[in-house]
């Protein structure tokens, strides 16, 4: 059976970087990516807690399938697009909120991605308990259809109802995802849903780094990845060679 992949962005594809905006996609990268997309028809998506607009700001790719905010929006290969609905109301309030936090607290920073929003602590991992303590204050007095998700270093403020594992559902619905086995590689907490989804699917979940994980394999860090997704596509393109291209 064919597969399809989904692969998480930050600590997955690329290192961690000290603010979401100082990530670099190289341009090695951008072409594994690009000819695994290519090779499977199209069946490749990336899912993460970014926005769908700041992802294709790294990954400009025609046809590619993103899963952005956690799952919260959702754009399919024909280019459909749609992002779950939810109460709106106590965002402009919590934004001034963290304003307030991030000035008195340098070091914390606050991420606005549209209908989440995110105050990461890579810089100051001493205060992760106060900037968990924030979030669920802002969440309860403003936001109560949001709920609080960690990640490495962050919590956010997201809608209720939708995550990763929901999103490669969805996805796995459409063409050309539906009929084949799968893949998913990831490497925080945020991911264990949807490796969760994969292994009920019957596909292979893959965890990045240390920790406890539902995964069912596991690569060493942002490294291992890159070379094991060049194996992959040096494999399909030494296969499409010698078979002349044949239909696979």
């Amino acid at each position: 059976m064919e597969w399809a992949y989904f692969f998480d962005i930050d600590g997955t594809l690329i290192e961690l970087a000290p603010a979401p905006d100082e990530i670099h996609v190289d341009e090695r990268l951008a072409l594994l990516i690009e000819r695994l997309h290519a090779w499977t028809g199209g069946a490749v998506a990336l899912i993460t807690g970014r926005s769908i607009a700041d992802v294709d700001g790294f990954f400009p790719l025609d046809g590619m399938a993103v899963a952005g905010q956690h799952g919260v929006e959702l754009r399919t290969p024909d280019g459909r697009r749609s992002v779950h609905e939810a109460p709106l109301e106590g965002l402009d309030a919590v934004r001034e909120r963290l304003a307030t936090v991030t000035t008195r607290h340098p070091g914390l920073l606050a991420e606005f991605k549209g209908v989440s929003v995110a105050l990461h602590y890579r810089a100051v991992p001493q205060l992760a308990g106060y900037a968990h303590r924030v979030m669920r204050g802002l969440r309860a007095r403003f936001l109560p259809g949001y709920c609080v998700q960690a990640g490495k270093r962050v919590v956010e403020l997201k809608p209720a109802g939708k995550d990763k594992g929901i999103a490669l559902t969805e996805l796995m619905r459409e063409y050309p995802f539906s009929g084949r086995l799968p893949v998913f590689v990831g490497d925080d907490s945020t991911d264990e849903l949807a490796f969760s989804v994969v292994n009920e699917m019957g596909g292979h979940s893959i965890k990045v780094g240390k920790g406890r994980s539902c995964a069912s394999w596991r690569l060493e860090n942002v490294a291992a990845v890159r070379e094991w997704l060049s194996e992959a596509v040096s494999s399909s393109e030494w296969f499409a060679a010698a078979t002349g291209g044949a239909d696979r």
